[in-house]
């Protein structure tokens, strides 16, 4: 609900500057900046000098809209009956200007629209206007809840605007201090300036020299890299033929050997399949760099893959101090990437922590990461361990850290760095975690499915296609890419095509380049979208597109504030979907009569709970009351298709809303419900003719709200397709 703050009424000049103090008042107790508490304070009393200048009677009202942050505050400034009044408009639903303020009071509104977030322009039927100013708080605003807000309302209730001659001290203040820093901004714009130019020939300069010295690298780069490949290339031949012919040696095929004889061959075939490695190892780093290496995925099983490496690596245990474990994997996916590079990963490894563990034990397990969509593999050692500051040059080609160790066995520094480029390739990552003298545990995060990569990442789908045309294009607003999929597989076959978007950012700029027909918001994305929504339908350019907010966000009442033409609580449906937009896109504002917009006036939460859920299964949108003043209310400015009013509420009870309701040319056509559990009244009310129906909230039930909306002509058909997300 929109929670009152206070209202000031204004008579006389003087009254003007009242409200504006009382506007900066209200600004800092909401916690506004100092700038948007001058912008807020500014707005409303320009706007309400030219706009009661007409009648000289007017009222500001001040409200907080919201329940969760970030809130908004609204601010209605309106004529009231007392001198001449103006004559009836034609439409009571503008938002702009036209054809409701004259040319003078236009300035002001151009004024407050720079000035705050959203602002709209309405003739009541009795001829008198109000304008609504609106602000969202800003991000780091606190929300503040009812107890708070109401808090705030007796405080200014008992607290009297200020004296205006102090308004108008401040506002000179502010005046003063505006052209001080306006000044001093000046004098740091000529002084920047100066230092800009003598910059800007520095920078020209070196960046002459900075291209040259990118040229030199770029061209000693693929040099590398072609040294690299064809060195390895070379080298592999006559090492081939040393590791051939020491093995025809130790066979002995050409005759006996002493055993001196075999030693130095096993020296030098030992030598050979050190220096092999190295190769192979230089030649996989230069095919990674130059973007020569193919992933060629497959399916395998993390198991399968265990035991081939299992095989493969027992033999380099040198003894029995050391034990090498594999975990048997639980409950892993299949794995769909190559398989070979993830045990070349492995193989790196395992091979490390034996070779730096000279007791007890090198574990090797596999689990589902924290996103479900990775493979977590992990090597632990019982070794010499790492130290911390040493952790990030492990990763550095030919970098080995000095130990006891490492100085007895063999290595060239390239198997990390391989490793950490090969997880990159696959769409992973390396992690490690290791304790000097404890120990070590390498990581690699492998995705279960391997996503092949795209030369250009596009923003949304088919960005530069041509758009059919007999298609209306629905801009998307969604960062869920499963709920992306869903909305394509709802707009199959119908007359609306999606343009996806994943943030507000990459919005604007799909909005910047093609027309859209309607757009669908989801409030939880990366950027601010209450304020993007409030944008929206303050901008002449976009307030036309009808906006539909599909969120799990359950702010209905701040949506429809900030300009949202329809509201919906995730998840939704594609037949109500469909029939939104063809009712946004065909120019009919009001709610589909396939898909009622349903106000419920109710004090217990479990009900209106209840109802809401019945509602969002049976497809329709819901806004709710928590007293009968506020149902008034919403029913007065939101026109809903159908209402349901419990009878027994304090206060206002549901008997006095229906007859307020009743009694109101603007909503006595709307068809009223009583739902309740105690029947005497209701039934009065029925046959009186008064109510369209009653319903005992025992038996309150989806069939029984299904029934009620077929019985009332407000819903044609009910469709929840359990296979929905088929289409």
């Amino acid at each position: 609900m929109a929670w009152p703050i206070t209202t000031v009424k204004i008579q006389f000049e003087d009254d003007l500057a009242a409200a504006r103090q009382r506007a900066r008042e209200v600004a800092r107790a909401l916690t506004f900046d100092l700038q948007d508490e001058t912008r807020i304070a500014t707005a409303i009393s320009e706007m309400a000098r030219r706009l009661i200048r007409t009648t000289q009677s007017g009222e500001v009202e001040f409200l907080v809209e919201g329940d969760l942050a970030p809130q908004v505050l609204i601010v209605r400034i309106a004529e009231t009956p007392s001198g001449k009044r103006r004559a009836k408009a034609s439409s009571s639903d503008a938002i702009s200007s036209e054809g409701i303020l004259s040319d003078e009071e236009k300035e002001s509104w151009l004024a407050a629209q720079r000035l705050m977030d959203q602002c709209e322009a309405r003739t009541g039927p009795d001829g008198l206007r109000t304008v609504w100013l609106k602000k969202v708080f800003a991000k780091r605003a606190p929300c503040f809840t009812p107890k708070q807000l109401k808090r705030l309302e007796e405080q200014f209730g008992i607290q009297p605007p200020g004296n205006p001659l102090e308004e108008v001290r401040q506002q000179n203040t502010e005046l003063v201090r505006t052209l001080q820093e306006l000044h001093e901004r000046q004098q740091e714009l000529e002084r920047l300036n100066r230092e800009l130019e003598d910059t800007n020939r520095g920078v020209v300069a070196l960046y002459a020299e900075l291209d040259e010295k990118a040229g030199h690298l770029r061209r000693a780069d693929e040099m590398k890299s072609s040294f690299l490949s064809d060195m390895s290339h070379e080298f592999r031949t006559p090492l081939n033929a040393i590791l051939s012919l020491s093995r025809l040696l130790l066979e002995r095929t050409d005759g006996a050997l002493t055993s001196e004889q075999e030693r130095q061959v096993r020296y030098i075939r030992q030598s050979g399949e050190d220096l092999l490695e190295t190769v192979n190892d230089l030649l996989d780093l230069a095919k990674i760099e130059a973007g020569k290496v193919d992933v060629k995925p497959s399916e395998f099983e993390v198991g399968t893959l265990f035991s081939a490496l299992r095989g493969m690596l027992r033999p380099l245990l040198s003894g029995e101090s050391v034990e090498l474990i594999f975990v048997e994997p639980q409950n892993l996916p299949p794995l769909w990437t190559d398989e070979r590079k993830v045990s070349q990963i492995l193989r790196n490894f395992i091979s490390n922590a034996l070779k730096f563990t000279e007791r007890g034990q090198v574990r090797i397990s596999a689990l589902s990461a924290e996103d479900g969509q990775s493979v977590a593999f992990a090597v632990a050692d019982t070794g010499i361990g790492i130290a911390s500051e040493d952790l990030e040059k492990i990763f550095e080609e030919f970098t080995q850290i000095d130990s006891a160790v490492q100085s007895r066995v063999k290595g060239t520094g390239l198997g990390l760095p391989l490793c950490r480029k090969l997880a990159a390739l696959l769409g992973g990552r390396l992690e490690v975690c290791s304790t000097h003298g404890v120990g070590s545990t390498f990581t690699a995060v492998i995705p279960v499915h391997y996503a092949m990569p795209r030369a250009i990442e596009p923003i949304e789908s088919e960005p530069d296609a041509q758009p059919a045309a007999n298609k209306i294009t629905v801009l998307v607003v969604e960062d869920d890419p499963e709920t992306r999929t869903l909305y394509d597989k709802y707009f199959q076959d119908s007359a609306f095509q999606a343009i996806q978007a994943g943030s507000i950012r990459q919005a604007r700029e799909l909005l910047r380049r093609r027309p859209v027909g309607a757009i669908v918001l989801d409030i939880r994305l990366p950027g601010d979208a209450w304020g993007w929504l409030a944008e929206l339908k303050a901008e002449e350019t976009t307030r036309h597109i009808p906006v539909l907010v599909a969120s799990s966000v359950d702010d209905p009442r701040k949506g429809l504030a900030l300009g949202a033409d329809r509201y919906a609580i995730k998840p939704i449906y594609r037949h109500w979907l469909l029939e939104q937009l063809t009712v946004l896109t065909g120019g009919d504002a009001k709610p589909s009569r396939a898909m009622p917009l349903i106000l419920v006036i109710d004090d217990q939460e479990t009900d209106r709970y209840l109802v809401r859920r019945l509602a969002g299964s049976a497809g329709c949108s819901i806004v709710e009351a928590t007293d009968g003043m506020e149902g008034v209310a919403l029913a007065r400015e939101l026109k809903p298709n159908v209402i349901l009013v419990d009878l027994s509420m304090p206060g206002m009870s549901g008997e006095d809303v229906v007859q307020a309701l009743r009694a109101d040319s603007q909503t006595s056509h709307i068809p009223v419900v009583i739902i309740t559990s105690h029947t005497p009244g209701a039934d009065r009310l029925l046959s009186n003719g008064w109510v369209a129906a009653v319903m005992d909230k025992h038996r309150l039930s989806a069939t029984a709200l299904d029934q009620l909306l077929l019985e009332l002509g407000l819903k044609k058909t009910i469709e929840l397709v359990a296979g929905e997300k088929n289409g």
